[in-house]
C-alpha cells in the first residue's frame, strides 16, 4: 500500500506544469508601420521581459514625454518605435539591467479629427490602414451639402499647418484634420 502512494505520488507530481509567470501581450495590431512617429496623445505598451514591474502602458503627454520607473523622463517624440525600443535599452542596460530585452508597441495612436459637413464632428480613434471615407462612415457619413470627391487635411506633423486636398481614397494618419467642404449647390 505504501510502494502505491508513492508511486502515485510521482505520477503526479510529474504530471503536474509548473507556474510560469504570465506577461501580459501586447495589443493587437493591424499593421504595424516601421516608419511611424510617435508624438503627443500616443499610448504605447513596453514590455520589460521579466521585468514585470517596469511593463505596461504608457501615455505620452503634451510634450511627446512618459516617465517609467527606474529611468525616471523619456523624451519620445518622433521617435519610432524601435527608436524607443534601442534608448530604452540605452537607458536600462548600464545601471539597471544585465542585458535589457525591450518590446514597444502603439497601443493607441492619438485621433483624428472630422470638421465640416459630416454628420458627427469630433475627435475619433485612428486605426491603421483608414481611409477618409471609412472614417467620415464612422462619424455617420456626409450631410446633404456636402462635397463628396475630396477632403481638405491638415496632418498633426505638419509645424506649418497648410491644408492639403486628397482624395477620399487616401489613407488617413494619426492627427489629422479632415475638413468636408460644403457643395455651393
Amino acid at each position: 500500500m505504501r510502494f502505491l502512494l508513492v508511486v502515485l505520488f510521482i505520477v503526479l507530481a510529474v504530471d503536474l506544469p509548473a507556474q510560469e509567470e504570465v506577461v501580459t501581450p501586447p495589443p493587437p495590431s493591424a499593421t504595424i508601420d516601421s516608419t511611424y512617429k510617435l508624438a503627443p496623445g500616443d499610448r504605447v505598451f513596453i514590455n520589460v521581459f521579466n521585468q514585470p514591474d517596469l511593463s505596461g502602458e504608457f501615455t505620452l503627454d503634451g510634450d511627446g514625454r512618459f516617465s517609467m520607473p527606474l529611468i525616471g523622463t523619456v523624451e519620445a517624440r518622433e521617435l519610432t518605435p524601435l527608436d524607443l525600443e534601442a534608448l530604452l535599452v540605452g537607458r536600462f542596460k548600464p545601471d539597471y539591467l544585465v542585458n535589457p530585452r525591450i518590446f514597444v508597441q502603439v497601443a493607441n495612436y492619438r485621433p483624428y479629427y472630422l470638421i465640416g459637413e459630416v454628420a458627427s464632428k469630433g475627435a475619433f480613434p485612428y486605426q491603421p490602414g483608414l481611409t477618409y471615407l471609412e472614417a467620415i462612415a464612422n462619424a455617420g457619413g456626409f450631410t446633404y451639402r456636402a462635397k463628396t470627391e475630396f477632403v481638405y487635411v491638415i496632418r498633426g506633423e505638419d509645424p506649418e499647418q497648410d491644408e492639403i486636398k486628397l482624395s477620399i481614397d487616401e489613407k488617413v494618419q494619426p492627427g489629422d484634420i479632415i475638413r468636408i467642404a460644403e457643395r455651393l449647390f
